[in-house]
C-alpha cells in the first residue's frame, strides 16, 4: 500500500488497485449531520464517562478497537472522535438495500465472517489512506463477559500494512444496556476508555507482513484492551 495523504492531494496511488478517491465534502457533511441528529438523545440515554479522549491522534489515521459487548457500542464508538469513522460490520447488516444504503452512507462496509475477506480488508486499507480512523472488532463479533474472546488479527494486520497505530477503547455499561439477544435498550450509566496508541514496528522493506509480526501486535493489544475494558467496567458499575 502507498503513503499517508498529504494535505490538499486529491487521490494517492495503490500499487495494488486503482487510486483511493478522497471522501467527497457531501458525504462528510452529511455523516457530521446524522452524527449531530442523534448525539443529544444518545448521550442523555447513557449519559457515558469518557476518558482519554487525548489519546486521540489529531491528524494521522488509525484503527479504533473497541471491545464488542452490544450494538450499543457503535453509537458509542462513533462520538469518541469529531472526525469521520469508517465501521466493519457483518455482511448481514447490508442484507436490506436501504440499510445497505444508508450505512454505507455513514461509512460502514461489510465483511464476511469466518473467512478472510480480502475485499474487507482492502476497504480499510482505502480509509486508512486517505487519513479516515477505522473500527475494527478485535473480539470479530459481540461476547459477553469481563474477559476478552480471543483476538482476531485483522486489526493488526491493517496496522502494520499501513503503518498506522491501533487505539484499543473500553467500553463498559452496554452489556446491560443490550445484551445478546435482547430487542430493546435500557437507559444505563456506560463509560469509554480510550487507551494510548500501540504504534506497530516497522516491517522489513516491501515485503509481506510477517505472521510473526502480526501475532506480537495482537497480543500487545489484547492486553491494552483488557485493561481499558477493566477500567470502563469499574467507571461504568458493571
Amino acid at each position: 500500500m502507498s503513503a499517508l495523504p498529504r494535505s490538499g492531494g486529491p487521490v494517492l496511488n495503490n500499487d495494488e488497485g486503482p487510486p483511493f478517491e478522497l471522501p467527497s465534502r457531501g458525504s462528510l457533511l452529511w455523516y457530521q449531520f446524522a452524527r449531530g441528529l442523534l448525539f443529544i438523545p444518545a448521550w442523555l440515554f447513557w449519559r457515558p464517562i469518557l476518558l482519554g479522549q487525548e489519546n486521540l491522534p489529531a491528524t494521522t489515521p488509525y484503527v479504533i478497537a473497541p471491545v464488542h459487548r452490544s450494538y450499543v457500542d457503535t453509537v458509542l464508538t462513533a462520538y469518541i472522535t469529531r472526525r469521520r469513522v469508517r465501521f466493519m460490520a457483518k455482511s448481514g447488516v447490508f442484507a436490506k438495500p436501504w440499510v445497505a444504503r444508508l450505512f454505507s452512507s455513514l461509512g460502514g462496509f461489510p465483511v464476511r465472517r469466518g473467512t478472510p475477506d480480502r475485499e474487507a480488508l482492502h476497504n480499510a486499507e482505502e480509509a486508512i489512506a486517505v487519513g479516515e480512523p477505522v473500527v475494527l472488532y478485535p473480539e470479530g463479533r459481540r461476547s459477553s463477559g469481563p474477559v476478552l474472546d480471543p483476538l482476531m488479527r485483522g486489526p493488526a494486520f491493517v496496522a502494520l500494512r499501513a503503518g498506522v497505530p491501533i487505539v484499543p477503547v473500553g467500553i463498559g455499561g452496554t452489556e446491560r444496556s443490550m445484551p445478546i439477544g435482547a430487542k430493546w435498550v435500557s437507559p444505563v450509566r456506560v463509560a469509554i476508555v480510550i487507551g494510548k496508541p500501540i504504534w506497530p514496528p516497522p516491517r522489513p522493506g516491501s515485503e509481506r507482513v510477517p505472521r510473526r509480526m502480526v501475532e506480537e501486535l495482537t497480543e500487545r493489544l489484547r492486553e491494552e484492551l483488557q485493561s481499558v475494558f477493566d477500567q470502563a467496567r469499574v467507571l461504568a458499575g458493571d
